[in-house]
């Protein structure tokens, strides 16, 4: 019987095992050097970012400090030639393309439908770059900011005549002055919240989330920030020239918008509290049309401040000169309306009154229903981009009437909707993974831009946020984020970003977002441009970011190299210097890293200076 086992044959197949081995080895090294020399898939910046000494994360060529830029180059480094985006004409300084204001005259004035976004069809929209006005200047740093605008960044000067006596704002110089009054507030905000908070939580984190209604020059959100509340304002674009603009320039949260015909952009149960004061809302008309909207924003246990007309008429009728039946049949029906709705009223003070949303969802859609009321799908609650708003209840989902954690343990808890599995596909255990990653990344932007946490930005937004990951990593009372979800994103998450104790909005970005030029300091887009791909031009998209970022603001793209390749050589012809860099992990992984810096530049200017 011949033996099974034969030495020779044995040896002779250890020696292959070893020689293939060692091939496939020097086979992957030379692949990874292919792909670090530049000339594989993988970007050919990414070396030279690491040649400059020992930090290999900073990039050498930009500078995030507040400086005068060189002129912008035309040719991308492969030589291929780029477009290069000529400035608009100085008369565009302050557009706003899905506000403009001579499109919303074209269109009914009735429940303010000419004051909501109308955008411009495709073949209208500006390809230019919206240029600074003359003596642009980086804002003041937080908190100053709050007190102090350059008059040269936003300079109409009608709401210090027509506000001069509510101590709205006042002219010095070459400097707005906001002294923290309002219509409702001439004391102050400061003391106008301490009312608030005789009656509403606002010290100990329960209170987290705000929605200001008619915000004016948004005081209130700006003196609430320093009790750890966040408020999210809006106003339109309308007689009150640049009130919204102005809120920006001081670094407080805020977006064009208004109620009128279609739903407010933002989730179901969202806001821990909302704000109406002196705002002109007709809060009674349509079987309280505009309360059912804030009712459905608003999370079980939320409440709501109307401050100002009709409350208190019997007394103020006169001042306000308005007929005494008119402003008595006004509050009759926002009572009813909070009645129906299931709001108690906790106080009325003065000109302020309070009403708390009841967090026994189940007993209140008993009530409602045994009164007939109309309720609204369940199923729709967060389907709001340009949906008409309907007179109907919004009803609430046992599963979310639960306490949220005070803030800022909220933070980086598990939100509600993911432990009620309401999110598909998004785990318990995937958002603990998400919140990691996101720290992780952030580390790495910290790395890279040294000067994130100094206050240099204020303003900062999110354009694709998924589960509010980069704004929760980075949080600081130096900063603010607007976590934008995408209309096309897979999931919708913004719920569960007001569930963290951050603010956020829904938007389209083949569209203009509803802000003034020149808003934010830092914009992070992580996957927005593979998001988009098909959908619309890169190429609106990045003009609208260059709309909306600030000269001398800067810009963390987060996408595959084969997007950033195409993004880097678009932006060469924008007045942007950049650099690609790795991804954290290193140059094998193909999701790669595109730092931009927007160059100083202003109207009537043909080069950067």
């Amino acid at each position: 019987m011949a033996n099974k086992f034969n030495p020779g044959e044995n040896r002779t197949k250890s020696h292959v095992s070893i020689v293939i081995v060692a091939g496939l080895c020097c086979f992957f090294y030379l692949l990874g050097a292919w792909q670090r020399s530049g000339f594989g898939k993988g970007d050919t910046i990414a070396l030279e970012m690491t040649k400059n000494g020992e930090n290999c994360n900073v990039p050498s060529n930009l500078n995030f400090e507040t400086h005068h830029g060189g002129e912008a180059g035309v040719t991308e480094e492969s030589g291929t030639k780029v477009t290069v985006y000529k400035p608009c004409q100085s008369r565009y300084t302050d557009y706003t393309p899905c506000q403009d204001q001579a499109r919303a005259m074209t269109f009914p004035r009735e429940n303010m439908n000419y004051r909501e976004r109308h955008c411009p069809p495709q073949g209208e929209k500006l390809r230019c770059l919206i240029p600074a006005p003359g003596g642009y200047v980086t804002p003041f740093p937080w908190p100053k900011s709050r007190d102090y605008v350059p008059y040269a960044n936003a300079p109409y000067k009608s709401l210090t005549v027509e506000k001069a006596i509510q101590n709205w704002i006042q002219y010095e110089g070459n400097v707005f002055r906001f002294p923290g009054g309002g219509t409702q507030f001439p004391q102050g905000a400061d003391k106008y919240i301490d009312q608030l908070a005789s009656v509403i939580p606002i010290e100990d984190g329960t209170v987290r989330t705000a929605l200001d209604t008619g915000c004016g020059v948004a005081s209130w959100g700006a003196y609430l920030w320093k009790r750890n509340v966040i408020a999210m304002s809006f106003a339109p674009r309308d007689s009150h020239e640049a009130q919204v603009q102005f809120a920006l320039e001081r670094g407080v949260p805020a977006v064009i918008g208004v109620l009128g015909t279609i739903r407010t952009p933002y989730p179901s149960r969202a806001f821990d509290m909302a704000h109406c004061s002196r705002c002109l809302i007709p809060w009674g008309i349509n079987d309280g049309l505009y309360m059912k909207e804030v009712d459905r924003v608003l999370r079980p246990g939320g409440y709501w401040v109307l401050s100002g007309p009709p409350i208190n008429w019997k007394t103020n009728f006169k001042a306000w000169q308005r007929p005494k039946e008119d402003l008595e049949e006004e509050q009759r029906k926002i009572e009813e309306a909070a009645k129906l709705l299931c709001w108690e009223k906790k106080s009325e003070k003065g000109e302020i009154a309070i009403w708390q949303k009841t967090m026994d969802s189940a007993s209140c859609y008993a009530k409602q229903e045994s009164s007939g009321a109309t309720f609204c799908p369940f199923e729709d609650a967060d389907d709001v981009w340009y949906k008409k708003m309907e007179a109907c209840i919004t009803p609430n989902n046992n599963a979310h009437t639960v306490e949220l954690k005070p803030f800022p343990e909220r933070l980086h808890a598990v939100p509600p909707r993911i432990a009620s599995g309401s999110v598909s596909g998004v785990s318990a255990d995937a958002f603990l993974e998400d919140d990691k990653q996101w720290k992780k990344h952030v580390n790495a932007y910290r790395k890279i831009n040294q000067i994130l946490d100094s206050g240099r930005y204020r303003n900062i937004m999110d354009m694709n946020a998924g589960l509010g990951g980069f704004a929760a990593a980075l949080h600081s009372p130096k900063f603010w984020v607007m976590n934008v979800v995408p209309t096309v994103a897979k999931k919708n998450t913004l719920g569960v970003i007001y569930e963290r104790g951050l603010i956020g909005i829904y938007h389209d970005w083949c569209e203009g977002f509803s802000t003034y030029p020149r808003t934010y300091d830092l914009i992070h887009a992580n996957g927005v441009f593979s998001l988009y791909k098909g959908k619309c031009e890169f190429e609106d998209i990045l003009l609208e970011m260059d709309r909306i970022l600030r000269p001398e603001g800067a810009v963390i793209f987060r996408d595959e190299v084969d997007v950033l390749v195409k993004v880097k050589q678009m932006i060469g012809g924008m007045r942007w210097e950049s650099k690609m860099m790795d991804h954290e992990d290193g140059p094998l992984v193909p999701e790669k890293l595109l730092i931009a810096v927007k160059q100083y530049w202003v109207g009537n200017s043909t080069s950067t200076h």
